[in-house]
């Protein structure tokens, strides 16, 4: 009900929770509370439009209202939510993975050509993913290349629940294996592809990033160590014992990183990095090949 009792509409609702968000210092309030109310209401942004007195449910008004405060607290939209898109493939989010981001899909564009390569020669391609996750990575990349399997690893049983749990959402388990591993100490035999996102954030900088990632992405998935380089030390010095002869190593760096990054992988005998920018023009990243 509004404040004059009178039945709370899906205009009604829409109009208050913007403003809600807006004064909450939301960025996007217009987006996030469309985004709220269409996942508990299920009026889709035609409805808005064409049925805007359409009379809210007060269990589903208030279901509303208490996604509204979490999202003045500081909680991203995808986590209430549950879920996020990701290189066009919905997956479930939790507490122990992180919440796939566009930036993370430049890296899929830039190992497909590769991959159907190796399928269409080879007949297959098995895909190595360093911190799954959610398996964004690994699952996009077997939604893409039919003939490929992948085996998305994590140290977190919690990640890896959620990346068996999205495989299955897609039909992808016959091709995915969820490994639990501290990088390559559980892995065996070699892969066409290694790919990862890796924690890069320098540990000092953790307290500076926005309330959003510091408070609610997993700390294991952001801290890269001291220098936010550690995950890149343990990826190139493992590689060279799990990528087959002719494969690619694909990275996501920190938009500064790259001159560092590519330095780690040299020493470790990888032919110069290829860069690959994001939508930004930033670098975002680093594929490997052996020299």
């Amino acid at each position: 009900m509004t404040a004059s009792g009178a039945p709370t509409t899906l205009a009604d609702l829409l109009r208050s929770a913007r403003r809600k968000l807006a004064a909450c210092g939301v960025e996007d309030a217009a987006l996030d509370s469309r985004l709220l109310i269409e996942h508990f209401t299920g009026a889709s942004r035609s409805d808005a439009i064409a049925r805007p007195a359409t009379v809210i449910e007060s269990g589903v008004a208030a279901r509303v209202e208490e996604a509204l405060e979490r999202r003045c607290r500081g909680e991203p939209v995808h986590r209430i939510l549950g879920f996020r898109e990701f290189y066009g493939l919905r997956l479930s989010l939790s507490p122990e993975t992180l919440e796939p981001r566009p930036d993370t899909e430049v890296l899929v564009d830039a190992l497909l050509p590769f991959m159907r390569d190796v399928a269409a020669r080879e007949g297959g391609c098995r895909v190595l993913d360093l911190g799954t996750g959610t398996g964004a990575i690994a699952l996009a990349l077997l939604a893409n290349v039919q003939q490929a399997t992948a085996t998305g690893v994590d140290i977190s049983d919690d990640a890896l629940a959620t990346a068996t749990r999205n495989a299955a959402d897609l039909g992808l388990s016959d091709r995915f294996t969820a490994r639990k591993s501290d990088w390559f100490a559980q892995i065996s035999g070699r892969y066409s592809v290694i790919a990862s996102n890796p924690p890069y954030i320098g540990s000092g900088e953790i307290a500076a990033l926005q309330k959003e990632v510091r408070l609610f992405d997993p700390l294991r998935a952001l801290d890269g160590g001291e220098d936010g380089l550690d995950p890149y030390r343990i990826i190139a010095t493992g590689a060279a014992f799990h990528l087959e002869q002719g494969g690619l190593i694909a990275v996501e760096i920190g938009s500064t990183q790259r001159v560092d990054v590519s330095a780690i992988f040299e020493r470790e005998g990888f032919g110069p990095a290829r860069v690959v920018a994001d939508l930004a023009g930033n670098d975002r990243v680093l594929l490997f090949a052996t020299a």
